[in-house]
């Protein structure tokens, strides 16, 4: 168990440290977080190390204080890795009432946080950021969301009878994919212009209609070099004939929900968060 430090001056944060398989814990219960209601919620945020198949994998979790146990939603993050910026949107996410898990997936490669990465498709520090994407699959992340599974049956604060999942980029399929793999627990599941959606293997994502009772959500940029129209119309014969929804956000490009990216748009990053956290409500209430 971890073993709380000294405390300190108001609003400043605490840390414990602890044995693994934790790392040291930075946690912020005295941190409040405004929601889209104006009101302040006391939130608490965590960096563990959690065990897995292949190694620990380094999990940033963000819920509220009080009020649990909380849905767990599972946020698999972009091919870029962990940063602020996906933190910053896990802990959104958790203002709403979640207990939000973000695992670094690369664990395997020994990185977490990739740095800027230059739109330059020639420069290294994209062609080693696609060699780190493609070290991943769906095996392997289905394993570690079972780890991730695993550690939160243990944790008061989550429920995870009632698990809903999102991932950007390349972890749409993975976000679609816990879905099918875990159909007693995901209710929901999210993938956000996610990539390699449709493809000739049995586990493509398209075919996740009669795998999963999870309800799927997929929003898809008007322009993406990664996700074309050919692939979204794919997959949207492959949801024909079910309550789930493929939306094109339009006048958008790949990538358009991260605020710090070139092709961000409000408009439509809000939308995409409307439209989450009503998947969410219809199908993770406790």
């Amino acid at each position: 168990m971890a073993i709380p430090a000294p405390r300190f001056k108001a609003g400043m944060r605490r840390l414990a440290l602890s044995c693994r398989p934790f790392l040291a814990i930075v946690w912020s219960d005295r941190m409040k977080i405004r929601n889209r209601n104006d009101k302040e919620t006391p939130m608490i945020d965590q960096q563990v190390e959690i065990p897995t198949k292949d190694g620990h994998t380094t999990t940033f979790i963000s819920h509220p204080e009080r009020g649990g146990p909380f849905p767990v939603v599972l946020f698999y993050m972009d091919a870029p890795a962990i940063r602020e910026e996906l933190r910053d949107m896990a802990r959104r996410l958790a203002t709403s009432g979640y207990y939000v898990m973000l695992p670094n997936l690369y664990y395997r490669s020994g990185v977490m946080e990739l740095g800027p990465i230059p739109p330059d498709p020639d420069a290294p520090e994209r062609k080693r950021m696609f060699g780190y994407m493609n070290s991943i699959d769906i095996p392997k992340v289905m394993e570690d969301t079972r780890a991730l599974l695993t550690y939160a049956d243990g944790q008061a604060a989550a429920n995870t009878k009632i698990v809903g999942t999102v991932g950007y980029c390349m972890s749409g399929r993975y976000a679609v994919s816990a879905a099918t793999h875990f159909p007693d627990r995901v209710k929901a599941a999210a993938s956000v212009y996610g990539t390699h959606l449709a493809t000739d293997q049995p586990d493509s994502p398209h075919l996740a209609v009669s795998k999963t009772k999870a309800e799927l959500y997929f929003a898809c940029a008007e322009t993406d070099i990664y996700a074309p129209q050919e692939i979204i119309d794919k997959v949207k014969q492959g949801m024909k004939g079910s309550n789930n929804e493929v939306e094109i956000y339009p006048g958008t490009h790949h990538g358009f929900a991260f605020p710090k990216r070139p092709v961000y748009h409000r408009d439509a990053a809000e939308r995409h968060w409307e439209r989450l956290l009503a998947l969410y409500r219809r199908n993770l209430a406790p």
